[in-house]
């Protein structure tokens, strides 16, 4: 299994949309490097649920349940989606500042590659954001 992290502005799709719906789609991604991230991941991979732009906070975390296809909201032909389903949200949220003040956590794309929508988490910073939300 592999760890994704995927942000959604709550204005266009929130936490609370993710739970009341239980499944969605995961479309608009237009970035080359986060549509191969996309393409990469597998049935039952797990993924952070981000919001950004406002709140800036891990809030939940989803399960892929479709594998990469045709995102139906892109034009060119050249993007895919996922599905993913609402597994469960943390306990607390952890913040992008508390993620930029824990030096282990430096490395991730979040804090590297900031405008990158989807990206992969590795295990042990998994389980320590986890931690840090009360899952663990």
């Amino acid at each position: 299994m592999s760890y994704w992290l995927i942000k959604s502005e709550p204005s266009t799709y929130s936490w609370h949309n993710m739970q009341q719906d239980g499944t969605t789609g995961w479309t608009g991604v237009r970035n080359h490097q986060a549509t191969n991230y996309l393409r990469s991941m597998r049935l039952g991979d797990m993924c952070f649920f981000y919001h950004s732009n406002v709140g800036l906070a891990i809030v939940g975390i989803v399960r892929v349940v479709r594998t990469a296809y045709q995102d139906n909201t892109d034009r060119t032909g050249k993007f895919v989606m996922v599905d993913v389903a609402a597994e469960k949200s943390l306990l607390k949220p952890v913040s992008l500042q508390q993620i930029k003040q824990n030096p282990k956590l430096a490395h991730l794309p979040l804090i590297c590659q900031s405008r990158l929508s989807v990206m992969p988490i590795d295990t042990d910073s998994w389980e320590m954001i986890c931690s840090m939300g009360g899952l663990y």
